[in-house]
């Protein structure tokens, strides 16, 4: 296969279209939701489907949308006593980028097996962690065949996955030439009644202090064939249904942890997982910055790793709906190293309303240009007959450990 290369125009800055009620002087303070998260968070879509001029219907979306998003196209800052950051709405706009690429897509297959050497070349990313950089960043890669791929790159403490499909439903939109977005959007923290839980506070200021490690990158199908299979075991055996979240989350804590403990007896291991929180927030309809609780699950390895999937199915429900106190904070804080912890992602809702005119995306990537850090797995689009998922939760010495246990896994439960 050739060589792939993509070829961009200058950065451009994309500022609201029309001038907005805003003045530099307004602030966003940032909420308890917010201060979870930090740094850079980078998606790819795919959209096999053509539309005409991509990177200019995307650009013009995005120009329109911002009107009423306008904090999205402000900058960090420093008030107060000089310690609270917040969201300054200056107006200054989102990095943006069309470039194109040598090739269709059909011809770049080691895009979707999680190339670096492609898929770096598809986003922009900060240049620095100063409070200049913008907050969103964005590229429009359009290939010979017609089809394009939009990288958005974000700052986390703007808004979560939720927030981001509210935002870019906006834009697809307006890109489509709607006046005006079917949700009126809002940011203020006075838009959610209830405050962060204590704990999902306290654990993510635990994983900060948790050694990380270097990890493979991995692109892993989940077969549909196998969750279907789990799914119809437990509707009959427990008499309710299990979602496909549930289901997959439950094969890879099991694969994973059989991989990395070669006796399968390695002491406590944990799953973490982040849930939309609106509903237990109390969010006013149209709120788009972060609102995600933090959900737990704890066991002995040897329960995970040659446990019953269905009796850890049965876990995470009871995680979903349980929010985990002191006393688990203080049993991860006694046993748990960095690399027993799981953290896992969905991302499956995240291409629900990105439509530029031809219908969402085909796909669905993540990208970190940091290699290091603590085990993490994002459950993403359905990709043909699978469940695909972005995994960087193995060291590259047990990646054909983890594979082989994810194939084994098809066998138990057929």
């Amino acid at each position: 296969m050739a060589r792939v290369l993509i070829s961009k125009h200058p950065v451009a800055v994309v500022r609201p279209s029309e001038p907005v009620t805003a003045t530099s002087n307004e602030i966003i303070h940032l909420t308890a939701y917010d201060k979870m998260f930090a740094g850079p968070v980078t998606a790819l879509f795919l959209f096999k489907n053509p539309i005409s001029e991509p990177a200019e219907t995307i650009r013009r979306g995005l120009s329109r949308a911002l009107i009423h998003y306008y904090p999205i196209a402000g900058r960090l800052a420093v008030a107060g006593d000089g310690e609270e950051v917040v969201i300054q709405c200056t107006g200054e706009g989102v990095s943006f980028v069309a470039a194109s690429a040598n090739c269709a897509i059909k011809d770049v297959p080691k895009m979707c097996e999680c190339d670096p050497s492609v898929q770096e070349e598809l986003a922009l990313y900060p240049s620095s962690c100063s409070h200049s950089e913008p907050l969103m960043l964005m590229q429009v890669t359009v290939f010979s065949c017609g089809g394009f791929i939009v990288g958005i790159t974000w700052n986390h403490l703007l808004c979560d996955g939720a927030g981001l499909v509210q935002f870019f439903k906006s834009v697809g939109e307006l890109a489509r030439g709607l006046t005006s977005p079917s949700i009126v959007p809002v940011r203020q923290g006075d838009c959610l009644e209830l405050g962060l839980p204590p704990f999902s506070t306290n654990f993510m200021r635990f994983v900060a202090t948790l050694e990380p490690s270097r990890r493979a990158f991995l692109n892993i199908a989940v077969p549909s064939t196998l969750i279907n299979r789990i799914k119809h075991m437990f509707s009959a055996s427990q008499g309710q249904p299990c979602s496909v979240f549930e289901a997959v989350a439950a094969v890879l804590w099991r694969c994973r942890t059989r991989a990395i403990f070669s006796d399968k007896e390695g002491g406590l291991v944990a799953l973490f997982f982040m849930a939309n929180a609106r509903k237990y927030a109390r969010a006013k309809e149209g709120f788009y910055g972060n609102c995600v609780t933090i959900h737990l699950v704890m066991a002995m390895s040897g329960m995970v790793a040659n446990g019953n999937i269905i009796d850890i199915v049965k876990m995470i429900q009871r995680a979903k709906v349980q929010v985990p106190d002191q006393s688990s904070m203080d049993e991860l804080q006694q046993h748990l190293l960095g690399y027993n912890l799981l953290g896992l992602s969905s991302w499956r809702n995240f291409g629900v309303g990105f439509d530029f005119g031809a219908g969402g995306p085909a796909r669905l990537m993540s990208y970190e240009q940091e290699r290091i850090g603590l085990p993490f797995c994002a459950v993403c689009l359905p990709c043909e007959d699978d469940h695909s998922v972005m995994a960087r939760c193995v060291r590259e010495e047990q990646t054909d450990a983890f594979l082989q246990e994810i194939s084994n896994i098809q066998h138990i439960y057929r």
